[in-house]
This record gives structure tokens, C-alpha cells and sequence, in this order.
């Protein structure tokens, strides 16, 4: 576990170093969470000088742009890294980003065979339940997926793993190349379509953030919701007092 944590701090002193060399500015903190073949970095306080006077004058598409094509420029750096620090093979990262918060979120895929043992679901959560919302939600936006998967990354974080989402039309969009555009428009109205008070009580705690990006030649897509920390025990609050 030790071990665990000292990978998790490498990686995210990567990344804070990687944003700043190439953004001109880095994340205040970095928080990172792996579990199976799942890795998610949350990114806080991350928000360039020139980059706030963009938001200032309402140009969220060009800011969302230019951090995916920087993105895109550093994955190679990014997946040769990772092997270095971690020993693990990146197949795929996506990223989205909350502008207003100032925050965000990458995510990398594994490769299969180079996988942690996963972390089973919490028991106590309904994960049928859980499942079953996001499919409502799929089904309102464009149409309800063929696989679903639900990962515990950590006690405040739960990526969502969904095949068989996109519709004719948006094949077709992809097809012609009208990408960035898709994902700017998918975005709002994936996250709208959930019923968060439903999804907050099935997990029992309220939802801070969603994160979503897509595959969109696999026909896959990724949401990450971040939590509210779980309330403390007596036994943990009484050791903080020691």
C-alpha cells in the first residue's frame, strides 16, 4: 500500500510538472486514483493568466481546443513517463475539463495484461441501481448503451465505462470529422440528462463534478463522478483527536 501511494505521488508531481512546462501554469494539486485498468487524475486549481482572460470573453470552445490539441501532442510523453514511473502501458487517455472550477480530470486506460487487481464495488451500494440510471440517462441523450461498466477508482471517485452509444447520425458526424464540435455538444447534455439527487442517494453523498469524454472510433464513453468525502466513523474522529 505504501508502495501504491509513492507511484500515486510520482505520477502526480509528473503531471503538475507536465502542466506547467506546457501550459504556463500548473494545478494547485493533483489527486490520483487507479483500480484495475483504470487510472484518473483530478486535477485542481489548473487555470492559465491567458486562459482566464479567454473565459472572461466567453471563448470556452477555443480554450477546450487548444488544451486538446496540446493534449494530443503530449500523449506520447505521457504514456512513456507512466511506464517509467509505474511500469504500466497506457493504451488510451482522455481528459475533460470544468473551466469554471478551474479543475479537471485525465483518465488513462491499461493495457489488460499490465492490470492491478481490481477493487470490488462497495456492498453496500446498489450498484444494479446505479447501473440502471446511467442507462436512463444514455437512452434520453442518444440511446442506451450495450455494455455498462461501473469501476470504484476510490472512496470518492466512480468511473462509468459505456459500448454501443452512438447513434447514426453522430457515427456520421464523426465520419466527416466534425469531432471537437460532437464532444462540445454531447457533453452538456450527457451531464443533464442524469438524474443527480437519485444517483447522490443511491451513493449517499453528493456529487461534486462529472467528467466525460469518448472514444469515438471504439464506440465507447467514460464518465467520472467525484464525490463529497464519505462522513467520518466515531473511531476515526476520536483517533483525529489523539
Amino acid at each position: 500500500m505504501a508502495k501504491e501511494r509513492t507511484i500515486e505521488s510520482m505520477i502526480g508531481s509528473y503531471f503538475s510538472t507536465l502542466l506547467r512546462a506546457n501550459f504556463g501554469k500548473g494545478p494547485t494539486s493533483v489527486f490520483v486514483a487507479r483500480n484495475g485498468p483504470y487510472l484518473a487524475v483530478h486535477l485542481r486549481g489548473f487555470l492559465g493568466p491567458m486562459e482566464k482572460v479567454l473565459l472572461k470573453q466567453n471563448e470556452t470552445k477555443r480554450i477546450m481546443e487548444i488544451r486538446d490539441l496540446l493534449l494530443n501532442e503530449l500523449r506520447p510523453d505521457i504514456v512513456l513517463e507512466l511506464w517509467k514511473i509505474a511500469g504500466i502501458e497506457i493504451q488510451h487517455i482522455y481528459a475533460d475539463w470544468n473551466l469554471q472550477n478551474e479543475t479537471g480530470l485525465v483518465i488513462g486506460v491499461i493495457r489488460p495484461d499490465e492490470e492491478k487487481k481490481e477493487m470490488p464495488w462497495p456492498k453496500e451500494i446498489d450498484y444494479a441501481a446505479f447501473e440502471d440510471e446511467i442507462n436512463k440517462a444514455s437512452a434520453i441523450a442518444q440511446k442506451s448503451p450495450e455494455n455498462t461498466n461501473l469501476v470504484w477508482l476510490n472512496d470518492r471517485m466512480v468511473l462509468v465505462e459505456r459500448s454501443g452509444i452512438l447513434i447514426q447520425l453522430e457515427k456520421e458526424l464523426i465520419r466527416i470529422g466534425v469531432i471537437e464540435e460532437l464532444k462540445m455538444a454531447k457533453r452538456p447534455i450527457e451531464r443533464n440528462m442524469l438524474d443527480e439527487p437519485r444517483l447522490e442517494a443511491i451513493i449517499g453523498r453528493k456529487i461534486h463534478e462529472i467528467y466525460v469524454d469518448w472514444n469515438f472510433e471504439e464506440d465507447l464513453g467514460y464518465m467520472v463522478f467525484i464525490f463529497e468525502a464519505p462522513a467520518k466513523t466515531d473511531k476515526e474522529k476520536m483517533a483525529g483527536l489523539q
